[in-house]
């Protein structure tokens, strides 16, 4: 792998074409027990102060992209906050100590994103805590494969909508009165939102909600200065896919049907939520950037 992320680098083998073994682990999953190792950037993200003295609250941020983001986004200058499931602890505390590695604050909040009390508190003890909020990134996420239709039980079908779609409501609608003009939201849509899988047919649900809510919040909330869009990422190695997201016979060559020919790595998504928290992109809402390895959405 290359030096950081501005090096230059055949993008087909930047990263290895991981091959993992058909097992799982107990839902949620932890980065820690992967096989192979997910790469968040911790060796090779480099900062440049493109965040500075800026505010952050990523949920599922202990783990997979949202840890990749919180990485980045405390060496480009934010302080943040990541809210996580009580069971993910060991990778949470790990991201912590990597924050404050940065110099920047670092915000732990354990909790459930099905219940609202929760989804409104992280809001309030973020704001509490750094003085602010403007940078919100909606990101955790449940997804557990299922063969039919049937298979789908009740439970899991409320679970995952309210894990992916009603959190985001909740924690949107409790952050936006705290936002000030330059302040970003960005979700973390996917691939599933415009090719869905069979076997996942809710959380691909929860996906093209996800889309449709970022932009019509981007419409109603830009006149306030408050910019809202969605990245929309392909085949990534996170825990979520050897804790039941993916059928396991399907796990040894995750990934390698896309153009580019392998998995993406969580530290591969990073750039984008700087991009689209960033000034830079202050011309842009209601976008979903896409990193799908080369797969094509409309």
């Amino acid at each position: 792998m290359s030096t950081d992320q501005y090096s230059f680098a055949d993008p087909v083998t930047r990263y290895d074409r991981i091959a993992p073994p058909e097992e799982t682990q107990p839902e949620p999953g932890l980065d820690r027990d992967l096989s192979p190792l997910a790469d968040h950037g911790e060796e090779s993200y480099r900062g440049s102060g493109r965040l500075a003295g800026r505010r952050a609250l990523i949920t599922g941020g202990d783990s997979g992209i949202g840890a990749a983001a919180a990485i980045a986004f405390a060496r480009e200058g934010a302080d943040v906050a990541i809210s996580y499931l009580p069971e993910e602890e060991p990778d949470a505390q790990r991201i912590v100590a990597l924050i404050e590695q940065a110099g920047r604050k670092a915000l732990a909040l354990p909790g459930d994103l099905k219940d609202p009390g929760y989804c409104r508190s992280i809001v309030e003890q973020t704001v509490g805590e750094f003085g602010g909020l403007d940078i919100l990134v909606n990101n955790g996420g449940k997804q557990v494969t299922q063969e039919a239709v049937t298979d789908i039980s009740d439970e899991q079908f409320d679970h995952t909508l309210k894990t992916n779609v009603y959190a985001m409501f909740w924690i949107t609608k409790a952050a936006v009165p705290h936002m000030p003009p330059g302040s970003t939201i960005i979700n973390t849509t996917s691939i599933e939102a415009y090719q869905p899988s069979p076997t996942l047919i809710d959380y691909a649900t929860t996906k093209a909600a996800i889309n449709n809510f970022t932009k019509g919040l981007a419409q109603q909330l830009a006149p306030r200065g408050i910019r809202v869009n969605a990245v929309a990422p392909g085949p990534i190695w996170t825990p979520l896919q050897p804790s039941h997201g993916q059928p396991m016979e399907k796990l040894t060559s995750f990934g390698q049907s896309k153009p580019l020919g392998r998995a993406g790595q969580p530290a591969e998504l990073a750039p984008a939520y700087v991009f689209l928290a960033s000034a830079e992109s202050s011309y842009v809402a209601g976008a979903t950037l896409s990193v799908t390895g080369g797969e094509p959405t409309p």
